[in-house]
């Protein structure tokens, strides 16, 4: 077994939709990127890349190339996995906390682990996803940003 950890922040702005766990949720904020900016996804293939030492998603999906702008971020993260397998790795589990003081995110963690353990090969009982507020303290506290962060395990195969 391997472990990584992944962590990403983006600004939020308007006309941009919040993508979390690549689940658009309604608000009227989004983060900044290049990408979809989905913190979470991003977090998590972080994790991975960390787990089995192949460095960070920039640099992999560099924000200076025009080929990933508005990517979608499953689909980086099912790059991301592939890239591991080719490795001989193989994700075994992964535990993911979004730092965002609103809105709720409750009701959309199931899809949000199901969003995640899909691209990853993974039963949907390998994924944790929560969410917390910084209660008013920092960037994600004054609604200027959204994070993430992840753990992940990988197996060799």
């Amino acid at each position: 077994m391997r472990i990584g950890f992944g962590y990403d922040v983006h600004r939020l702005v308007e006309d941009r939709p919040l993508i979390l766990g690549g689940v658009q949720i309604p608000h009227e904020v989004g983060p900044a990127g290049h990408s979809d900016a989905d913190v979470l996804l991003h977090a998590v293939a972080d994790a991975l890349l960390g787990a089995a030492a192949l460095g960070d998603l920039g640099a992999y999906f560099p924000d200076t190339e025009a080929e990933w702008e508005g990517a979608d971020s499953q689909v980086l993260l099912q790059q991301v996995t592939q890239r591991v397998g080719d490795h001989g790795y193989a994700p075994h589990n992964v535990d993911a906390t979004v730092l965002l003081e609103r809105p709720t995110l409750r009701p959309h963690v199931d899809d949000m682990r199901a969003n995640i353990a899909g691209p990853l090969s993974l039963d949907r009982g390998r994924v944790s996803v929560k969410a917390t507020t910084t209660e008013g303290l920092g960037l994600v506290g004054r609604e200027d940003g959204v994070a993430a962060q992840a753990i992940c395990t990988i197996r060799t195969t």
